[in-house]
């Protein structure tokens, strides 16, 4: 079971016999003699040969097994036949005509292991003295013919970037090749209505649509007899080969391209198809044509076989249409990538194939009128899902919501849903649009990708559901649950604790069920990452994907506008009355109770006694989004202001919030901007959302220690930092802001440079990064499953484990505890025989 110290699977080696037991045999030779793997079982079958086939085979077999098939069912048949014999979590398939190197298994293997998004593997594949090319690269034309690159050339006209570096391809020969028993399964293996022929092209096509990946590996190599058994029971001229071909391109076009695409491409596949078939055959194709009318002709017209192959090819596709369109629903049920996608798999999907003049004219005639070219680069379809109200008054999470639309849009097509009934959004160049639960089902059917937050997973119980083939990106940055512990400090005892409950089962569902998940700084990346490995989420297969999680949880903070704020209309001072020559500090967010302006109230109460121009104003009271309760800290605070005689002379409340079309008016007319809160777990993990306009405006910031805009003020010198509830230390930090004039302009300074970073484009780079290639996490792969298992111990060995383990329970509990272990394990047995 082991190599060294590393455990390697089981590989199942699948070799499909034909009359061609002498190739067969000879290819068991080699797996026996030259293959250096030692977890390996080899089956062959055999697709109903006659003769002595079957009788030299097994007398050669050794150890492989020997299947006999009642009929011929092709090679995809055979290998599907094999592969449900086969105990290997690794089935590898190699024509009967081929022999494997040395490393071939072990080479593919490595990959399988350390690459858990890879499904299956394409060995590099040379002619049989390894001179020759055979498969170092996969290509698919439009319409649908998958072609092996560089085929058939001198292995030393290919330039050693095209054969010796790995690379994803969008298939792997069948004459060599390896993929994962579980995703094999899964997908219902080879389509055994293919027979011979494309059989893999259609594979790989279905595995990279589902999200796996197909690896390209050069140091996995075999050495092919090309059509070694096929020139046996077939000739060139009998049309068959071509009828195969033809047919089977059609099939995997109709059963993997997506709608859009495919309303496009057959109907200039099928036109092309014909004229295929008539310029092979040399047809006149004006034989009939009433225009050369010339003496009436009844007899029959000689058809090359070349021709006739092209058109049965297309009866009998039509033949298949009923089952090939139950195949094309559950396939386009279960794809997650575009076809726009995988176009750069297929390397030149415009190539014509055949250098036939009249095909070419008609190749060009069809791709030109259908618009061939550009159906390929049909745009994907995100939806963005927010819970908050979407108007011109729009908090945090609209606001964030908004921005990941409008920077998603410039490459796909985008629709920005919210769920709360206040919709009233400002013009956008995507669809903006309310929906009820029941209103959710068709736009998240529309979509390729669904980006959500707050509680929406909640409200699209398809999406939710784990076997969902959906791409769903999960926006953690306002951590709900810690919030919830301050914001619910004034509820009865038993509500708050039912509330975080339900809040935390809701993080939980998006946790277990998300594809790639954005958090707003490294703080709340640490915090994310133990939630996902609290959930189990950190598998070792996404460990193995990628050690650094960084494809799984990506920093993404909020953003400001990447143009500077314009002024266009009134502001603060003209609204509230305050003068000009004043120094206004600005509060740019809601006040909610996780926050302390009760100590910056004191604190401008402090200040103002040596400072009698400064003035305090809060942006809004009253949150937006009418969903959201008002907290008491609010009125809080304008008792306090009240009380010490400062409201409406130093300290300014604007109850309804300011549109967020005019918030630059505001910002412009202030000083420095300020931010203000408890020393609790919530402002440990939080992100200040707001802070982000003062970086926009220019503002001096001024904030309390211990969120993570605290250290990005300290770090790049862009205000102040103060302790926690300190009202001097506040009262000194706003003085030197506002009014030591070289302190604040270094600030300025430095604000200027570092508010690049946080443009909307910048901070949604990772985002737009894993929308130009999703896939699914990498444990949520439809067939994910380990390669190797522990085996258990038989045996001597065994024995000695079990006594050992009844000394253990001896020990701990005496005859008591061993006879609740055996009873236990009992029932363990007695449940896994059942």
């Amino acid at each position: 079971m082991v190599q060294g110290d590393t455990p390697l699977p089981l590989v199942s080696v699948i070799l499909v016999n034909y009359r061609g037991a002498e190739h067969t045999i000879a290819c068991l030779r080699a797996l026996r003699e030259d293959l250096d793997y030692p977890e390996l079982e080899v089956l062959v079958v055999d697709n109903a040969s006659g003769g002595d086939d079957v009788a030299r085979i097994k007398a050669a077999a050794g150890d492989a097994r020997v299947i006999e098939s009642g009929t011929n069912t092709g090679f995809a048949g055979g290998c599907n036949l094999g592969a449900r014999h086969a105990r290997g979590s690794v089935l590898a398939f190699l024509n009967n005509d081929a022999r494997p190197d040395a490393a071939w298994a072990k080479a593919a293997v490595d990959v399988l292991r350390a690459e858990p998004t890879v499904a299956a593997v394409a060995s590099k594949v040379l002619d049989w003295d390894g001179t020759g090319v055979d498969f170092v690269d996969a290509g698919l034309t439009w319409f649908g013919m998958g072609y092996k690159r560089h085929a058939g050339g001198p292995l030393a006209d290919v330039a050693p970037g095209e054969h010796d570096v790995a690379k994803d391809v969008l298939f792997a020969t069948g004459s060599a090749m390896f993929v994962r028993a579980e995703v094999f399964q899964a997908l219902g293996g080879f389509d055994e209505r293919f027979f011979m022929f494309y059989e893999d092209v259609d594979l790989g096509w279905r595995l990279n649509l589902r999200g796996w990946r197909v690896r390209y590996v050069p140091e996995s190599v075999a050495y092919h007899r090309h059509h070694g058994t096929m020139s046996e029971v077939d000739a060139p001229d009998t049309g068959r080969e071509t009828f195969l071909l033809e047919r089977n391109a059609l099939a995997a076009l109709y059963k993997n391209l997506s709608d859009e695409t495919l309303a496009k491409v057959l109907p200039a596949a099928l036109a092309l198809a014909v004229r295929r078939a008539t310029a092979r055959g040399e047809l006149d194709p004006t034989q009939l044509d009433l225009a050369k009318a010339g003496p009436v002709e009844t007899a029959p017209v000689a058809i090359p076989r070349t021709t006739l192959a092209g058109v049965l090819a297309i009866d009998q596709f039509v033949e298949l249409l009923p089952s090939l369109a139950e195949s094309r629903a559950a396939e386009q049920a279960a794809r997650v990538r575009t076809d726009a996608d995988l176009i750069p798999l297929m390397r030149k999907a415009m190539e014509p194939a055949y250098p036939l003049p009249r095909y070419l004219d008609a190749h060009d005639i069809l791709a030109d009128v259908f618009g061939i070219e550009a159906v390929f680069g049909l745009r994907r379809k995100v939806l963005v899902i927010t819970g908050d109200a979407i108007t011109d008054r729009m908090a945090g999470p609209a606001i964030r919501a908004w921005n990941i639309a409008m920077v998603l849009s410039a490459e796909h097509d985008v629709r920005l849903v919210t769920v709360n009934p206040l919709a009233a959004p400002p013009p956008a160049p995507f669809p903006v649009s309310a929906a009820k639960k029941r209103d959710l089902t068709e736009p998240v059917e529309w979509a390729d990708i669904v980006i959500l937050q707050g509680h929406v997973l909640e409200m699209a119980p398809a999406l939710k559901a784990q076997d969902s083939s959906k791409i769903v990106v999960c926006d953690l940055y306002d951590p709900m649950h810690l919030e919830l512990l301050e914001q619910g400090k004034s509820a009865p005892d038993d509500r708050r604790a039912a509330d975080l409950a339900g809040v935390t089962r809701v993080l939980d569902a998006q946790l277990l069920r998300g594809d790639f998940f954005l958090c707003a700084s490294e703080r709340q990346r640490l915090f994310w990452l133990g939630h996902l490995a609290a959930l189990g989420r950190l598998s070792p297969r996404l460990y193995d994907a990628d050690p650094t999680t960084q494809s799984l949880l990506s920093v993404v903070p909020f953003g400001l506008s990447p143009e500077p704020p314009v002024r266009t209309g009134p502001g603060l001072r003209a609204t509230l009355d305050i003068d000009g020559a004043d120094r206004v500090v600005l509060w740019a967010g809601g006040v909610y109770s996780w926050f302390d302006p009760l100590t910056l109230v004191h604190a401008i109460d402090r200040l103002r006694q040596r400072r009698p121009d400064v003035k305090l104003v809060f942006l809004g009271m009253k949150h937006p989004n009418p969903e959201v309760a008002e907290m008491d800290i609010g009125a809080r605070t304008i008792h306090l202001a009240d009380r010490l005689g400062l409201t409406d002379k130093h300290v300014y409340f604007n109850e309804q919030w300011v549109p967020f079309g005019e918030r630059q008016n505001w910002l412009l007319d202030a000083n420095c901007g300020v931010t203000t809160h408890y020393e609790h777990v919530e402002t440990t993990f939080a992100f200040r959302t707001r802070v982000l306009d003062y970086l926009w405006a220019g503002l001096p910031i001024v904030t309390t220690d211990g969120d993570a805009f605290a250290d990005l003020v300290r770090d790049e010198k862009l205000g102040l930092v103060v302790p926690a509830e300190d009202v001097d230390a506040l009262a000194d930090a706003l003085e030197r802001v506002l009014y030591d004039e070289d302190f604040a302009a270094e600030c300025r300074a430095r604000i200027e440079v570092v508010a690049q970073r946080f443009a909307w484009p910048t901070a949604l780079a990772p985002l737009v990064e894993f929308c130009r290639d999703p896939r699914p996490a990498a444990d949520r792969l439809i067939g994910a499953a380990p390669l190797t298992a522990e085996v258990p111990p038989r045996g001597a060995e065994a024995v000695r484990r079990d006594l050992a383990l009844v000394k253990e329970y001896l020990a701990d509990g005496g005859p008591k505890e061993l006879a609740r272990r055996v009873a236990g394990r009992v029932r363990k047995v007695a449940r896994r025989r059942g």
